[in-house]
């Protein structure tokens, strides 16, 4: 009997290495993770000041209505665990700064600042600040463009890219389907983990010296450190989501297809964009 049980669950491990190591590949070898044009020329430092308020204008497009895609998540998780962890997401986003140390000794001015509040800790018990909604930390990025409150964050400015892939969020991401829902956000969250916000931090940077002293870079740089979290997160929900009864691994694999096929529509949308705004420097 003992043996019996030990080769089940060698068996059940076996199978569980060969999902993740499938789904992995799936993520990592994946075009917009491997080799997002747009990134890699933004990384250079050479966007213009069109191509700057352009890749600001989209990505707060991106980020307001990621909201939607955060809530219909909260709303569908499978748990309550999963539920919880999906409310810690979009609470933070609204404005509640997390409870962790970095949090400690900030005075009530400087609250908001993601250049000082927590990446990590708990929403619960947290401390809301309006300032500390991500959007406004976007506002403030874009101010130092010239980018006002009507300028950003509508679903009207969005590209018919941008606009696919926060519509394909709220479809797959946060879908009532489980499998189709973990797949997406290991997805999302594993590619988000992957370098990006690095690459627009050092295009930015360079914009910054070069053309805009008081460029504030910190939502990005806010963003970047926290990633890692998120990622974690997906991690232990592959692992809740292979033992559920009734897991389909192939509802899941296709989650993280279709979830990445939409990131990758939006980076291409900046690309086009970015050739038709750029004069000389198309990369």
């Amino acid at each position: 009997m003992t043996s019996t049980m030990e080769q089940q669950r060698q068996r059940a491990e076996g199978d569980f290495e060969r999902f993740t190591a499938r789904v992995n590949a799936l993520v990592e070898r994946h075009p917009v993770v491997t080799d997002n044009r747009y990134c890699t020329w933004f990384a250079q430092g050479q966007a213009s000041a069109a191509q700057v308020k352009d890749l600001l204008v989209q990505f707060s497009v991106f980020s307001n209505l990621f909201i939607v895609a955060q809530l219909l998540k909260t709303i569908n998780a499978p748990s309550l665990a999963q539920s919880r962890q999906s409310c810690e997401i979009l609470v933070n986003e609204l404005g509640v700064i997390f409870n962790g140390t970095r949090a400690s000794g900030i005075d009530h001015d400087a609250a908001g600042d993601p250049a000082l509040v927590a990446t990590e800790g708990t929403v619960d018990g947290g401390t809301y600040r309006f300032g500390a909604r991500h959007f406004e930390w976007l506002l403030r990025v874009g101010e130092s463009v010239g980018l006002g409150f009507d300028d950003l964050g509508k679903r009207r400015h969005g590209t018919e890219a941008t606009l696919f892939f926060c519509d394909e969020l709220a479809r797959i991401y946060g879908s009532d389907d489980p499998d189709l829902a973990e797949g997406a956000s290991y997805a999302v969250e594993h590619w988000a983990a992957a370098g990006f916000w690095k690459q627009l931090i050092a295009g930015l940077e360079a914009y910054k010296a070069q053309q805009c002293p008081s460029l504030r870079l910190s939502f990005f740089t806010w963003h970047d450190r926290v990633e890692a979290n998120h990622a974690a997160h997906t991690d232990d929900e592959l692992a809740e989501a292979f033992v559920r009864p009734g897991f389909d691994e192939e509802r899941f694999c296709l989650g993280a297809t279709e979830m990445l096929h939409a990131v990758e529509v939006f980076w291409n949308g900046l690309d086009t964009n970015r050739v038709t705004l750029g004069g000389a420097h198309h990369g």
